[in-house]
């Protein structure tokens, strides 16, 4: 049975090394701060949220979201999924389905009218999850990348 929490300090370096490997299957690499930055952001809780996904006590699956306003609908907020993972030993248990149904029960129990996420179109296998449990609205996503604000 999966189970779906908040993660916890202890969480730390096991969230670490699925976020890693996340980075890893899009062919991305990102400096340490970035993963510390994040993590102190989960653990603040109030622009970036993380959700863990256990098996027998064991975190096999992460996912990070925010909620933020939307244009289209003034008197309700929207939820990105912007980042899920699960560790591929446990594929086909439930584990990233069970972690989508949380965070469609956050966004709904904090108003939000829409959740939405972004799959690289060669993602096959993640793709036939969403295609059962959500919509492809046929959007594609273009991106500006900015430098980094001096801090």
């Amino acid at each position: 049975m999966v189970s779906i929490d908040e993660l916890h300090p202890s969480d730390r370096a096991a969230w670490e090394g699925l976020f890693r490997a996340y980075i890893d299957f899009y062919q991305r690499s990102e400096p340490d701060e970035m993963y510390a930055r994040a993590w102190q952001e989960f653990q603040a809780g109030t622009r970036m949220h993380a959700l863990g996904a256990r098996l027998d006590g064991r975190l096999v699956g992460i996912t990070h979201f925010l909620v933020h306003p939307s244009t289209s609908s003034p008197d309700a907020d929207v939820c990105y999924l912007q980042d899920l993972f699960t560790a591929p030993d446990v594929r086909g248990r439930g584990v990233a389905r069970a972690l989508i149904a949380a965070v469609t029960d956050r966004a709904r129990a904090q108003g939000c009218f829409r959740v939405y996420w972004n799959t690289h179109e060669s993602n096959a296998t993640a793709r036939r999850l969403y295609d059962k449990v959500a919509e492809n609205r046929g959007f594609l996503r273009y991106q500006i990348d900015l430098a980094p604000a001096p801090r």
